[in-house]
């Protein structure tokens, strides 16, 4: 693998772009870059000519073979010397003479890529003394008279492949850059850890299979493959379109799932400020503006008021940054037709206060005049031109309104979100209306055209430079009356004008709500009925062979009064140590336990006093008590443990609610910590029933998998449910990312049903998609479009097909001998769909979402026992859902454990058909034992007491968590 400096160099721009350099990509064209390419030739050549002149032609070479000796050289200058490593010389061990290389990291052994660099050239100093090397000094060229980072980190990476050939290290190296050829020395050895670490992630990107992930930077206006990576861009709505969100944001953002602007809309809340807060600027929210790209709508935050008491004066400034040299003032006097517009150039820097004053000498004659600006780069102008030219006299109107403008950009952030992916000038001016006329479009253009004009002084880019500048004054102009329209129009109507929104007037709108869902399509109303989780289970699985579980009938509890029960445990007779009869009781203690009675008539309170003694042995002086074993480890009983679980968990009641019903109902007195304490304690009794499910739920043949968000002390965490038909189990992880599903279900052979989460695309295994998902995604966007016939024939032709496919369902149930025959239609209706050609994009969309998930869509044709929805788990999320509210998401990670534990017992309970509370009073782990257990005595029971508790709330004695 080797690297050059053309790939290094494109690496601290882009990684894409590094990318496709070494793929040999030609890009599309870019006038800014191909100007910079021959600015930077030029330059070159020109620098180079007059460092030859400094050095005899006899001790100088140009362009010597990359197999030349260097350490053997005699030359003092070397202009374009190609250095390139060998696994040789990148092997070759530290020179002795230089003890601080391998400080450096400069030439040690051990190198894994081999690096390449054409040097610009390279000056040789001469030993100094008897046994000392001579030393060399990398040169590079630079037109700019700024220097970057980047520009240091490529003479470093020259310094390290010349110090790799060489075999000792090189600490510092020299750029010529500007336009008077100025030198600046520097020391390369504290750039050296940074060059390899970026040389190390070079290598890897060159050695994956797969590109880098695509995002777009500031570098993409100076790139030659703009165009290219913006159309992907655009195509994936990847959220690096949008201009404001850094890469830390984007990847947080990414952790939660989120990857496309559109998705990042549907995340805003809208939510109500403090008092506090309310005199503070709101923070940029980048999901708003997403819902404003998506919508098509201006939203406005707050109350924003865009006052401009005095004549607006409108200014924009053209300048080269490189050379701090402003050349075109645009001032654009008052509003609408009788608005005038004043160009003030600079053919040279000594022009530049001139203008100055012409500037200022205008500021004079307006009445009372407001300076508009937009964005920080006529702020800097104004700072420096004070600094630098005449200002104006102190208490002036003139002083005055330089020290105090109007930034429209920072009036615009933060409070009015445009239907556009910046806050730039252009993009906002372009949605209201606006455009820019052929010739110079961007400030780059600009850039270009000036330096052009300085080597030819035509007319012609004179003018185009003017013109320009005064489009950009006019643009200023439309978008701030268009921000005074928005504010005024908002003061008296908030949704007076379709296209702007109100954020305060916001619904917040979730995801995932209960409810009737109304479909623009029978077909799906249709379908959809055929999904419900109960005509699922009493329908479709009785077909299947399955027996519908019976429902264990609830009677309300009646009010006794306690009965006390005192048991003594037996006493000892002998010393258990020596044997001897010869003890004697020298106390008593006992222990009251709390419990709850459960009978065939009702509940109630049951409180029992153990006692025992304590003995000692007169013959060997050994102390013991009564047997130890008999005596309760707890003070609350397995009634009372079954009773607080069963509150917590069934009937979604809080733990300081249980505690005053328990008070209320039966005199028992709970605070708030012992009922914790009795939650961790059932949960640690079951977790062995959890581990023990979800074993079997990974060896089994079908398995539904979804998650949803909890809050757990304030911060956002994801809860996962496992289930099949008769098992469910919930787990929890910090981050949404769905990496340990991976090792959980590495031996699962079956097939998985879920929805379209991207996590789940990496399990190797058959997959269903959930198409209820697909179905209600479809029917969102017809009704948003109710006139788009292409989305109405594509929802229509997919509707038909899986309403057939249900009505075999309903009739023979899941079985593949019935269903395989629509194998035919599914093939035909992705061979007409990849036939199409939508104009829509909301058609193109899904034809595209067709295609991606074509394999995974009807897997259920070919599968017993397989549904084509993942309703099972979502059933399962909603009772989570139920208790999330409940908790109010304040427990802890421990408590939400526990709570998932014991809703993972109970919705199992739950889907067998038995009694969570009978389970909790038994004695069984295995609920599927339990369930068995249940079968040859509910009926005869239910005839026998038809006043009572039904059978499985009348529980055996025996071993209790």
């Amino acid at each position: 693998m080797r690297i050059t400096s053309l790939l290094f160099d494109a690496f601290l721009k882009c990684a894409t772009k590094c990318h496709l350099r070494s793929l040999g990509e030609i890009g599309a064209g870019n006038e800014y870059a191909e100007w910079v390419r021959g600015r930077d030739e030029s330059y070159k050549r020109e620098a180079a000519r007059a460092l030859q002149e400094t050095v005899p032609a006899t001790e100088r070479v140009v362009a010597p073979p990359a197999t030349v000796n260097l350490k053997a050289a005699q030359w003092r200058l070397a202009l374009d010397l190609v250095a390139e490593t060998s696994e040789s010389s990148a092997d070759s061990p530290v020179s002795e003479s230089q003890p601080n290389e391998e400080a450096h990291g400069l030439g040690a052994p051990g190198s894994e890529q081999l690096l390449e660099s054409r040097l610009h050239a390279v000056e040789r100093v001469p030993s100094e003394g008897r046994g000392k090397p001579a030393q060399f000094v990398p040169i590079r060229f630079v037109f700019r008279n700024k220097l970057t980072k980047d520009d240091r980190l490529l003479l470093a990476f020259d310094t390290l492949v010349l110090s790799q050939v060489l075999g000792r290290a090189i600490s510092f190296g020299k750029i010529i850059h500007g336009d008077d050829h100025a030198t600046l020395k520097v020391k390369t050895s504290d750039l050296v850890g940074e060059v390899r670490k970026r040389v190390k992630k070079v290598a890897a990107l060159l050695s994956s299979t797969s590109p880098p992930d695509l995002v777009l930077n500031r570098h993409c206006a100076e790139c030659e493959f703009q165009a290219r990576c913006r159309k992907i861009a655009v195509e994936k709505d990847d959220l690096s379109l949008l201009a404001l969100m850094s890469a830390k944001e984007r990847k947080k953002l990414h952790s939660k799932g989120i990857f496309t602007v559109t998705q990042l809309s549907y995340t805003f809340r809208p939510r109500r400020r403090p008092k506090k807060l309310r005199d503070k600027r709101e923070k940029y929210h980048h999901s708003l503006k997403a819902l404003a790209i998506r919508e098509k709508k201006i939203h406005i935050v707050g109350s924003p008021e865009l006052k401009i008491e005095g004549t607006p004066v409108y200014l924009d400034v053209e300048g080269l940054p490189d050379r701090d040299f402003y050349y075109l003032i645009g001032l654009r006097i008052g509003n609408g037709e009788s608005a005038i517009q004043h160009s003030l150039w600079a053919d040279t820097v000594e022009d530049e206060g001139r203008i100055w004053r012409e500037f200022l000498a205008i500021l004079e004659t307006v009445e009372k005049p407001v300076l508009i600006h937009y964005g920080s780069y006529e702020s800097t102008f104004l700072q420096q031109m004070t600094e630098q030219y005449d200002t104006p006299p102190d208490g002036s109107s003139v002083a005055k309104v330089i020290r105090i403008t109007m930034n429209l950009v920072s009036f615009v952030f933060a409070q009015v979100y445009f239907p556009a992916l910046s806050n730039g000038l252009k993009e906002i001016t372009r949605w209201i209306g606006g455009d820019w006329s052929a010739g110079i479009c961007t400030g780059l253009d600009c850039l270009v055209a000036r330096y052009r004009w300085e080597e030819k002084r035509d007319s012609v880019t004179h003018a185009q430079l003017v013109n320009y500048n005064a489009e950009d004054c006019l643009a200023l102009q439309r978008v701030s009356n268009e921000v005074a329209r928005i504010c005024v129009g908002r003061d008296h109507n908030p949704q007076r004008d379709e296209k702007v929104v109100n954020s305060d007037s916001l619904k917040s709108d979730l995801p995932f709500r209960l409810g009737r869902t109304v479909f623009a399509l029978p077909e799906f109303d249709y379908i959809n009925k055929a999904a419900y989780w109960d005509y699922q289970r009493e329908k479709i699985q009785l077909r299947h062979g399955q027996k519908r579980p019976s429902k264990p009938m609830r009677k309300r509890p009646r009010r006794k009064l306690h009965i006390n029960e005192t048991i003594k445990l037996a006493p000892l007779a002998s010393c258990p140590s020596c044997r001897l009869l010869d003890i004697r009781t020298i106390r008593r203690n006992h222990r009251i336990v709390r419990d709850l009675k459960f009978g065939r008539a009702g509940v109630k309170r049951w409180i029992v006093k153990y006692v025992r003694r304590h003995y000692r042995c007169d013959s060997c002086g050994a102390k013991f008590a009564d047997q130890v074993k008999e005596w309760p480890p707890h003070r609350e009983g397995p009634g009372l443990l079954a009773y607080v679980v069963y509150q917590l968990v069934e009937l979604r009641i809080s733990q300081r609610e249980i505690g005053r019903s328990l008070s209320d109902l039966f005199g028992v007195i709970l605070p708030r910590t012992t009922v914790f304490r009795l939650k961790s304690r059932a949960a640690k009794f079951y977790s062995q029933t959890c581990a023990a499910m979800r074993r079997s739920l990974v060896v089994g043949r079908v398995l539904h998998i979804d998650e949803t968000s909890i809050c757990i002390e304030g911060e956002r965490e994801f809860a996962w449910v496992l289930c099949n038909q008769d098992r469910v189990v919930f787990l929890r992880t910090e981050t949404r990312n769905g990496s340990f599903l991976k090792e959980l279900l590495e031996q699962f052979g079956g097939v998985l049903v879920t929805d379209f989460y991207a996590a789940y695309e990496s399990i190797p295994c058959p997959q269903q998609k959930c198409l209820i998902h697909l179905i209600r995604d479809l029917n969102d966007d017809l009704l948003k479009e109710p006139f788009n016939c292409e989305m109405k024939a594509l929802a229509r032709e997919f509707g038909g097909v899986l309403r057939g496919i249900v009505d075999t369902i309903d009739r023979f149930g899941l079985k593949t001998r019935y269903l395989h025959k629509h194998r035919l239609v599914v093939g035909r209706f992705f061979r007409d769909l990849s036939k199409q050609v939508y104009r829509s994009e909301t058609a193109i969309k899904y034809q595209q979402r067709f295609e991606k998930n074509r394999d995974t869509l009807f897997t259920f044709l070919d599968h017993d026992g397989v549904p084509w929805n993942n309703n099972t788990a979502e059933h399962a999320i909603k009772a989570l859902a139920t208790l999330r509210r409940a908790i109010g998401g304040m427990s802890t990670q421990t408590g939400t454990d526990d709570y998932l534990v014991l809703l993972s017992i109970y919705e199992t309970c739950n889907y067998m058909g038995v009694s969570f509370l009978g389970f909790l009073l038994s004695d069984e782990k295995d609920i599927h034992a339990f369930a068995q257990s249940l079968r040859g005595r509910r009926w005869r029971t239910q005839t026998s007491q038809p006043d009572g508790l039904p059978p499985d709330v009348i529980p055996d004695t025996g071993s209790q968590p």
